[in-house]
């Protein structure tokens, strides 16, 4: 184990690194800020990117775009920010796009009190979307947890190829004091990655997986076509109206959570 000091938010951020992120895209928002301070001081160093964008809907976007290509990705935010990324949570369940998404609360509804604490955003998470969905959410109640539960998030987003929420609150984001985490090379050896297909080409049907089993999506550029698509769609991607496809297709992102 090791011995640091440090606040929550800066410990996802560590969190994440050590576990494989390479990518962040997000928009500054009290009291998540600090994630994306860190994460664009620390991508640089270890040959990831970081991107600040225009606003909530496009950092969610490029960050989907980066874990399409295989990097492992993350954003952040607070629940107004939350409530403009929902149709893009949306996109990453149905099309099986790994992806963490911190959210760091504060008091609502609406801008609510930026620098004060609340716990609102547990409901809105458990369905933030139109249509079926089936949440995984994790929530830190301590410093040592805003470190183990984010590497469990990157471990549970890339294993089940879908979005995962890390559901802190500002109390705990902004909490500082001496934590002890575990050391790297125990990080390293419980790291998940996604799996990729390595057989024929023609062979490859990223969708067409067993009923309780999460897409096989290899990353870009690697010669493995596929059609990738928020609409519901079959074993190579492509969209469909076929009742029974659509259904087993939605069957199917439940079964292999639960």
């Amino acid at each position: 184990m090791r011995e640091i000091i440090s606040d929550g938010n800066e410990l996802v951020a560590k969190a994440a690194i050590e576990v494989g992120c390479r990518f962040f895209g997000g928009y500054p928002i009290t009291p998540s800020s600090d994630i994306m301070h860190a994460m664009s001081v620390a991508l640089p160093k270890c040959g990831g990117h970081f991107i600040q964008m225009e606003d909530e809907i496009s950092g969610i976007s490029v960050s989907l775009g980066a874990s399409m290509s295989g990097t492992k990705s993350m954003t952040a935010s607070s629940g107004p920010g939350i409530s403009l990324k929902v149709e893009q949570i949306g996109y990453s369940f149905m099309a099986e796009i790994p992806l963490v998404i911190a959210d760091v609360m504060r008091s609502g509804p609406s801008t609510g009190m930026p620098t004060r604490v609340a716990q609102g955003d547990v409901n809105f998470l458990r369905h933030p979307i139109h249509g079926d969905f089936k949440a995984v959410a994790l929530a830190p109640a301590s410093l040592e947890e805003a470190y183990t539960e984010t590497v469990r998030a990157f471990n549970l987003a890339e294993m089940l190829m879908t979005p995962v929420f890390l559901l802190m609150d500002e109390t705990v984001g902004h909490m500082y004091g001496k934590v002890q985490i575990p050391d790297l090379e125990e990080v390293q050896k419980m790291t998940i990655n996604r799996k990729e297909f390595v057989g024929d080409k023609k062979d490859y049907k990223p969708y067409g997986v067993a009923q309780d089993e999460p897409a096989v999506l290899n990353p870009f550029f690697k010669g493995y076509r596929y059609h990738i698509s928020g609409l519901h769609h079959g074993s190579i991607g492509f969209p469909t109206e076929d009742a029974k496809i659509g259904g087993d297709l939605i069957d199917r992102l439940f079964h292999k959570i639960e």
